[in-house]
């Protein structure tokens, strides 16, 4: 190995080459002379590691020891970096044992402040501060312990470190007891709030007379902390002044209404004069923030001109001033609008309108304009309601407009905050604002959409609402498009949170737009997201929305073809992510539909997915299916039951991956829990599935109530197309005009236009309907052109109790509903002996139906005590209902026979009594 050569001998080796040497040799000599350095470089000895053996040594720590040993150890021989982090470490350690923690550890923590630098000083602050915010402790037992580590370091030099440990001073104020803070608090506090001390400790004063106010009683405050106060107030540093000022409003609350008109309110309108604009704007805040506590005639002389003061000078360019005016401008107006004279009042209004618009005027806004400009849009709705929305057009609109469109995104951001309490302020005036409203959703910044998209629901509630000529009306597509652009704009960007917020919010668009708008532009674009999408939670947020929108749908084509796309693109997808979106389709359909509707239509396409090649697919299955069989009842759905079960039965014989299979066994045991638990539930689960089952009746209801809408809305169309009809023909009108029957078709026409009318009122509140006189039986009323019994088709009779129920329940909050299924439709009156067979049978049924089940259940409930296996029970159920089942069709067989001899006696008198045999 070569050795690195010494200086010596690169200097001969230097001379000797390059003594008589040509140009180009000189050049070689050169080039190795570099290569001698490098390979000198590569051959010195490299250092290992950063630490000597001794300071690796130091830095060792002995496994064995527990947390409060190593914390100790590090205290008494530990390095600084080691100390800062057992100190910043300390919270937790109170957690785990704070009574070996205040014992041993806080002690060494003190005796390693005493000296320490600024790191460590700020990290014990913090610290204490942290178990004080947190309530980590017992008040009474270890707060009077950290109280004295605190006063002893309150008065450090370095005015940082000061700070901090009088934050933790100040938390610790809410903790004691009142004889602690008098003693171990004021009493300093007195002597420090001598002039002879530093600006620091007067400061500190100021603060902590604020904070132990509310702490004692009116007359302490009055007599002891109110002259400490006042000679803060006259201090020489206008900062205590300041600061000191800032405070009396804590000590006003704590004197009370009369102390403060005597005692506090004078200084504070001698602080309003003060030299210092900083200490004048303090007192200025204060008095406005204590403007509650003040009578009229106090309002009247001291705020009014006070304020028209502080205008008068925040027009000479004050950004101080304007700043704190603007930020307290609407609670100004919302205080002094019954003591403000017209010309006061347009004053305000004025001085309002300059501060919408401070700094555009100038090149290059600053910063201090920008903030106006915030503040006035905070302060937006309070000047609604001072300038009152009938005014809001030629007095503040312009303003409003101005902020909307602000070139700095901040402001914009404010305007778009505050822009849904404008909305619902202006009421039947919202329209005013729709311009504004669709800058917004086109503005480019995200965060003026991100701000916007908070109460986005109930802003486009309250403009589409209200706006009810919007439809007829230009701005209506604009605004849809608005709302699309808005979406495509967030879903290309990374914030993947701002597009599952806006896909949430766009789910009020299903009772706000027409089925058709909706169907056309935004199902079509929620399932594009739901099947494209990559991230999970807003996939989920889509399929939260589709659901919502094919919900409400109530025309049955719609909502046919949006679940065909449902089927055929998820659960029938190429691919195996298409599928497993299918499955949280599912587990999102089980809480927005019925039981009904989501057996009908989403449990058989999850069940199929049991023979799914993919093991992801067959795992989330087994996930789901306690949900699915959560949503069956006895006897009702007994063959979604066995196709449950043969499900599960197939997962447990072929299943081969190991994953499913601990998932299946798992599903397995919580099924069992659920059937175990169905013949006698506690009295807490009973009411929980009760709960549940009014809910999903309500749901229910309200699909079936869509549907009548739908036929209602046919119907119409239908009349109105023969209407067209018969005026194009002559002949067929005047033969309708001569019959009698044509005043009995118009009227029917006419009513069932304003029922329609009545029934669309309902989708706007979907889920309002209450079960109120339930028992209550809808009647028809029947012509008396129709003889004979007339038996009605089988479809008729299966529905017939289902439909009767709903409408006896589902409406029965809105008085116009009863007759919006009584309606005089065509349809209704060629089945008008039908109905009324019905109607008997309906008004009979539930008399009877009740005294059934009041005799079951003591049968049941003699029969649970002697039931000794969950077989035994759950065959028990089954019988019991399958027999209660052959009991109610036996009763609405006789009683169908009892209605069609009564209907066949009561419309001939020419026929006779039948005997009971017939």
């Amino acid at each position: 190995m070569l050795g690195s050569p010494s200086s010596t001998q690169w200097e001969t080796f230097s001379s000797g080459r390059m003594s008589a040497c040509s140009p180009l040799e000189e050049l070689h000599a050169l080039h190795e002379l570099h290569e001698l350095h490098e390979l000198a470089f590569i051959e010195r000895p490299a250092r290992r590691s950063l630490k000597t053996a001794e300071e690796i040594d130091q830095l060792t720590v002995d496994e064995d020891l527990n947390d409060i040993e190593r914390a100790v150890y590090l205290l008494s021989v530990g390095q600084e970096v080691q100390r800062a982090s057992v100190i910043s470490n300390l919270p937790s350690l109170v957690r785990q044992s704070p009574a070996e923690t205040f014992r041993r550890v806080v002690p060494k923590v003190r005796e390693v402040l005493n000296g320490a630098g600024s790191e460590i000083q700020l990290a014990a602050a913090a610290s204490f501060l942290t178990i004080l915010q947190d309530d980590i402790i017992l008040i009474h037992t270890h707060t009077f312990s950290i109280l004295k580590t605190v006063l002893l370091h309150l008065n450090h030099r370095d005015t940082a470190v000061g700070n901090a440990w009088l934050e933790a001073l100040l938390w610790a104020i809410n903790a004691l007891p009142r004889e602690t803070i008098k003693q171990e608090v004021l009493n300093p506090l007195l002597f420090q709030s001598q002039l002879s001390h530093s600006l620091q400790a007067r400061l500190a004063s100021c603060r902590i007379l604020g904070k132990v106010a509310h702490k004692f009683d009116t007359h302490m405050v009055k007599t002891e902390l109110l002259p400490l106060a006042r000679s803060l107030c006259q201090d020489r540093a206008f900062e205590v002044r300041g600061c000191m000022c800032r405070q009396l409003e804590s000590i006003s609350r704590a004197t009370g209404v009369e102390d403060t008109r005597t005692e506090l309110l004078p200084e504070l309108v001698e602080l309003a004069r003060d030299e210092e604009s900083s200490v004048r704007l303090a007192a200025f805040d204060t008095i406005i923030n204590l403007m509650d506590m003040m009578g009229a005639e106090d309002r009247l002389h001291v705020v009014v001109p006070m304020v028209m003061s502080v205008c008068e000078v925040s027009l000479q360019a004050d950004a101080g001033a304007m700043a704190s005016l603007s930020f307290q401008f609407g609670k100004v107006c919302s205080g002094l609008a019954g003591s403000l004279s017209d010309e006061e009042r347009a004053r305000l209004l004025q001085r309002f309108k300059v501060l919408c618009v401070a700094g555009l005027q100038t090149e290059g806004s600053p910063a201090e304009s920008t903030l106006v400009r915030c503040h006035c849009c905070y302060n937006l709705p309070a000047m609604v309601v001072f300038a009152d929305s009938v005014h809001f057009l030629p007095e503040l609109y312009p303003s409003f407009s101005s902020l909307c469109c602000d070139p700095q995104v901040s402001v914009r951001q404010s305007a778009a905050a505050s822009f849904h309490q404008v909305v619902n302020l202006l009421g039947s005036d919202a329209q005013l604002v729709y311009k504004e409203l669709v800058a917004l959703l086109q503005d480019e910044a995200l965060e003026v959409l991100d701000a916007l998209v908070n109460h986005l629901e109930e802003t486009l509630e309250a403009v589409l609402s209200r706006g009810e000529n919007l439809v007829l009306d230009n701005k209506f597509p604009e605004l849809l498009s608005a709302l699309l652009l808005a979406e495509q704009k967030v879903g290309l960007s990374l914030r993947w949170r701002l597009h599952e917020k806006l896909l949430q919010r766009y789910s009020c668009l299903a009772r706000l737009l027409p089925g058709k708008l909706l169907h056309q532009n935004f199902s079509l674009r929620i399932f594009t997201i739901l099947t494209t999408n990559k991230v999970l939670p807003v996939q989920r947020e889509a399929a939260r929305t589709f659901c919502t929108f094919l919900r409400y749908n109530r025309k049955h084509e719609q909502r046919q073809e949006m679940m065909e796309r449902l089927i055929q693109d998820l659960a029938q997808g190429r691919s195996y992510w298409n599928r497993l979106r299918f499955l949280d389709v599912c587990e999102t359909a089980s809480e927005i539909f019925s039981r009904k509707y989501f057996n009908k239509y989403f449990l058989i396409p999850a069940l199929e997915l049991v023979h799914d090649p993919v093991a992801n697919v067959r795992y989330k299955l087994c996930q789901l299916l306690p949900r699915l069989r959560s949503s069956l009842r006895l006897p009702a759905d007994k063959q979604l039951l066995q196709q449950l079960d043969f499900c599960v039965q197939k997962l447990l014989c072929r299943e081969k991956d190991k994953d499913v299979v601990a998932s299946i066994r798992k599903t397995v045991l919580e099924l069992d829990k659920l059937d175990l638990a169905e013949p006698y539930v506690v009295s807490w689960q009973f009411h929980k599935r009760q709960e549940r089952d009014l809910l999903d009746q309500k749901k229910e209801k309200e699909e079936n109530l869509l549907l009548e809408m739908q036929q209602l809305e046919r119907q119409q169309s239908e009349g109105k197309l023969n209407e067209r009809k018969r005026r194009d023909s002559k002949t067929s009108l005047s033969i309708c005009v001569s019959s009698p029957g044509a005043t009995a078709a118009s009227s029917g026409k006419e009513t069932r236009k304003a029922k329609l009318s009545r029934s669309r009122s309902l989708s706007s509140q979907p889920t309002t309907s209450k079960a109120a006189n339930s028992e209550r039986p809808l009647k028809v009323k029947e012509p008396s052109s129709m003889s004979g019994p007339g038996k009605p088709p089988m479809s008729l009779i299966k529905d017939d109790p289902l439909r009767t129920a709903h409408f006896s329940t589902a409406t029965q909050s809105t008085s116009s509903m009863p007759v919006l299924i009584r309606s005089n439709t065509i349809s209704l009156l060629d089945r008008a002996s039908t109905l009324d067979q019905r109607d008997h049978i309906t008004s009979t049924l539930p008399h009877k139906t009740r005294q059934m089940d009041r005799r079951n259940n003591m049968m049941e409930q003699r029969t649970m005590d002697h039931r000794t296996s969950a077989t035994d029970q759950r065959d028990h159920r089954t019988s019991t209902m399958d027999q209660r089942s052959k009991t109610m069709d036996r009763g609405c067989r006789v009683k169908d026979g009892q209605s069609r001899k009564l209907s066949i006696n009561r419309k001939s008198n020419s026929f006779s009594v039948q005997s009971g045999r017939d």
